[in-house]
């Protein structure tokens, strides 16, 4: 029954999606609009660090941050971590 049902999903977002790229037309960002002004293209340096570069440094930052302030270190046990186990046998 579990296969069936994600048949039936899978058919669905994929007729949804199909449908959503039909019914959009491609064709309409070839005109302008009124008062459309598009500044100048992006090179493709420009492209790779504004939407490559950027968000792995801004991603290395925050992480760097959390990793510096993180305030949940291990809580030292004392009454467990000082008990020796090994039994002391003297004959």
């Amino acid at each position: 029954m579990d296969k069936k049902n994600a048949l039936r999903a899978g058919a669905l977002a994929a007729g949804t999606t199909l449908m959503m790229l039909l019914m959009s037309s491609p064709a309409l960002a070839l005109t302008r609009d009124d008062g459309d002004d598009p500044g100048p293209g992006l090179s493709v340096i420009e492209t790779l660090g504004l939407y490559v570069v950027a968000p792995l440094v801004l991603f290395g930052i925050i992480t760097g941050l959390v990793m510096v302030l993180d305030k949940s270190h291990r809580a030292k046990d004392t009454t467990s971590s000082n008990i020796d186990t090994r039994a002391d046998a003297k004959a």
